[in-house]
């Protein structure tokens, strides 16, 4: 039986939610795609943050543009608290459980978006305590933080 599965998502449209309990530290599912070069993301429009990107970086050369019906782990939505993590090794990416997460509950990680001036271009509806409105990384929330309170 597999560890996810699709449904309706309170934080965007289609999410992958726990299938059953799963614990801290569970290899979840891979996120698949095509390896293509720096260059090519960098010319070609498909890119162009008009509408949903799922590209991961893999290396100073190449990104992983998994935007495509095979890749199931692209339905993963981001979190400010997230239960799930990216990483890996090689030109492979993995997402793990990083805490115990319960059947039902939706799969989550943090896009690790950076604060920059488009960051008002990503808005967060992950409704967690925490949560700054945008998907911007957690070691820069801070200053989204600040803004508000200015």
């Amino acid at each position: 039986m597999k560890l996810y599965k699709i449904k309706k998502s309170n934080i965007d449209n289609r999410g992958l939610y726990a299938n059953r309990d799963i614990k801290d530290g569970t290899k979840i599912i891979e996120y698949k795609g095509k390896i293509v070069t720096k260059k090519k993301v960098e010319e070609n429009t498909k890119f162009d943050n008009d509408k949903a990107i799922y590209l991961f970086n893999l290396n100073k050369k190449y990104d992983l543009d998994g935007d495509f019906k095979f890749n199931t782990a692209r339905l993963i939505n981001h979190s400010c608290n997230p239960n799930c993590e990216v990483s890996g090794t090689g030109l492979k990416i993995w997402v793990y459980a990083i805490k115990d997460i319960k059947k039902g509950e939706e799969l989550s990680y943090d896009y690790g978006f950076g604060y920059d001036e488009y960051y008002k271009d990503f808005p967060c509806r992950c409704g967690s305590r925490n949560c700054v409105g945008y998907i911007v990384r957690e070691g820069s929330r801070w200053r989204i933080k600040k803004q508000k309170s200015i």
